[in-house]
């Protein structure tokens, strides 16, 4: 059943987007409620000014928060070494705005071109206006880059410049400016005209550097930490920006290899420079072929993913090595030599305790506990049901046990391939995508904790692609019979296509990031999160296990990737080994992050903070 999208549409240039719209992306902030609040690339984020602040300005504000600026919680004494609860960087920090003297109150912010990784923003005079301030937003850029449209330049800071130098750029036209801001900060900008006219930027006051009317070209932004060393590099890296970026992988026995290959735009003639790029900690571990030696000295803190590395390159090649092909359903330990890692028998005595368990589990009211009013709960009730059905049948030697509950697992699981669940699925046809009908009847947009907003998809529908692969496992007809409809879940969730009509490209997974964010269309003033990280691999186990029971080798072979690159990632970011060097010292002893946001990590839950709910 088809629906029209709930009232969370806004600021799309909607001739720009026919096709289906990334809904748990980096930029969501900009096209959501105020659109006030800001957008992570990392190093940098980024905020329409919106008229606040010293520099009342109506740009795009530029911001990098550095490790002493950042706000630490109270200390939670219940834990060793009383370790904070969360860090929070400040948000809204004015110290570069790109701007211009035609933005006011009338200006209006758009987006185009949502993409997996990359997005444009415009800043217009006023609705419909030709001349624009547009943002190419990629993930990892070097520089903040502002394209203008026949428009008189305005550099702002609320921060306030201390003082503003000329200096020689690496030639091909290039403007270049040092500028100092009254935090001692120092901060480079590159203009770089369309048909070479100076911009003659000029300090007009300790708030503003205004240049000359009607001027096209781009200006780019970036903080320097590095001194002479950084500005080199900046140097050798201006007059180019990335506009895009494409994601291919393969797989050869245990040893996976993905590739980021940017696109780019800037000068097209003479000298053109590679990219500069900023790579969190896990690409740095992986990186392989000639990549490695694309790194600079350039090191830049980032918000909650520790320290980024530039690296200048066009493309970068990425390798897991240690892929868990042989993950079954069994129970599995990844630290054992491959071969030995799953564990297909029992002890006589576990044998005996799960089937005595099992003789009553098996024979509950499966279909009471899964037709519930949640996708979630009714997905992880179906998943029990399934996990334990295949222990019993495949590990404890009991296949009458297992058949009888089979079938009574079937008969649960056909109430949702038919959707006749209290709450049936719909597909969404504005922003592309399956979705509860739950917020639709209820009014309610929490329900189904935000089901309808795209929020958690990957962990509600993770859990019915694992009952149904072992369902499929057990039953090889039935699989004939709903292998569509579990399909159409992993494509909404997981999606591997750039040009499927129907539905965006890996909406929950950020191969960036290395791992998923749950957040789906609301507002929020800390970007993106991610809660629940053993469910985040859970869906990317459940989608290898539908591709190896399907006989899909390209979705087993893209879900043993990200559970490789997630081990990575959990490790860098999520799990907190002592000495884990992306997170402060002072949080660290938490042992793990509870909510990892793009701009604070909060151990804690959002059903509560007891340590049995952070460490569940």
């Amino acid at each position: 059943m088809p629906v029209s999208a709930l009232q969370i549409l806004r600021t799309l240039d909607q001739a720009q987007q026919n096709g289906p719209l990334a809904t748990t992306k980096f930029y969501a902030n900009f096209f959501l409620g105020s659109q006030g609040q800001g957008v992570w690339t990392h190093p940098y984020s980024l905020t329409w000014s919106k008229g606040t602040q010293n520099a009342q300005s109506w740009g795009m504000a530029i911001s990098h928060i550095d490790a002493d600026q950042r706000a630490f919680g109270p200390r939670n004494t219940a834990i060793p070494g009383s370790p904070v609860q969360y860090y929070i960087n400040p948000i809204a920090i004015q110290s570069v705005i790109l701007s211009a003297v035609e933005l006011g109150k009338s200006t209006v912010l758009t987006t185009d071109s949502l993409q997996a990784f990359s997005v444009n923003a415009n800043l217009l005079p006023q609705v419909g206006s030709s001349s624009k301030i547009t943002f190419p937003l990629v993930q990892g850029m070097g520089f903040v880059t502002g394209v203008y449209t026949d428009l008189q330049p305005a550099i702002q800071s609320s921060v306030f410049f201390r003082s503003i130098s000329t200096a020689a750029a690496s030639g091909n036209g290039i403007f270049k400016y040092q500028i100092t801001l009254e935090d001692g900060k120092s901060w480079l900008l590159f203009a770089t005209p369309s048909n070479g006219q100076d911009p003659q930027l000029s300090l007009i006051s300790n708030t503003l550097l205004r240049g000359v009317p009607n001027w096209s070209g781009f200006i780019q932004v970036a903080k320097n930490p590095a001194g002479f060393s950084g500005e080199s590099i900046y140097d050798n890296a201006a007059g180019v920006y990335p506009t895009g970026l494409a994601l291919t992988a393969s797989t050869f026995s245990q040893t996976g290899t993905y590739k980021f290959q940017w696109t780019k735009a800037g000068l097209a003639k003479g000298d053109v420079p590679q990219l500069l790029m900023f790579a969190l900690p896990h690409h740095v571990e992986s990186f392989s072929g000639p990549t490695p030696f694309a790194k600079t000295s350039l090191h830049i803190r980032t918000t909650t993913k520790g320290v980024a590395t530039a690296v200048i390159a066009d493309s970068w090649t990425l390798v897991e090595g240690n892929l868990p092909t042989d993950m079954g359903f069994a129970p599995w330990n990844g630290s054992l030599p491959q071969g030995s890692r799953s564990a297909r028998t029992l002890s006589p005595a576990a044998v005996s305790v799960i089937n005595t368990v099992a003789a009553s589990e098996i024979r509950q009211d499966m279909d009471n506990q899964t037709n519930l009013d949640s996708m979630y709960f009714s997905g992880k009730a179906l998943s029990k049901f399934a996990a334990l059905i295949y222990t019993v049948h495949d590990m404890c030697g009991e296949p009458d046990l297992a058949r009888l509950g089979l079938g009574q697992l079937k008969i649960a699981f056909a109430k949702f391939t038919t959707n006749q669940q209290k709450f049936p699925l719909v597909y969404d046809t504005a922003w592309k995508g399956i979705v509860s009908s739950g917020t639709y009847i209820t009014g309610n947009p929490g329900q189904d904790f935000g089901n309808a907003y795209y929020n958690d998809h990957h962990f509600h529908y993770g859990y019915f692609i694992h009952a149904a692969a072992i369902i499929a496992y057990l039953d090889p007809q039935w699989l004939q019979l709903n292998k569509a409809w579990v399909d159409i879940l992993v494509r909404d969730a997981a999606n591997p296509s750039t040009s499927d009509p129907y539905f965006p490209f890996s909406r929950a997974f950020d191969w960036y990031h290395g791992h998923s964010w749950a957040k789906g269309l609301f507002e929020s003033a800390d970007a993106k999160d991610e809660e629940s990280s053993s469910e985040d691999a859970f869906f990317a186990y459940a989608v290898k296990m539908w591709g190896r029971v399907t006989g899909d080798r390209s979705m087993e072979a893209r879900g043993n990737l990200m559970l490789a690159v997630l081990a990575r990632t959990l490790r860098n970011y999520f799990l907190l080994q002592d000495g884990n060097a992306n997170h402060p010292a002072e949080f660290v002893g938490n042992k793990l992050t509870g909510i990892l946001f793009e701009n604070k990590v909060d151990a804690t839950t959002y059903f509560g903070n007891n340590l049995e709910y952070v460490h569940g």
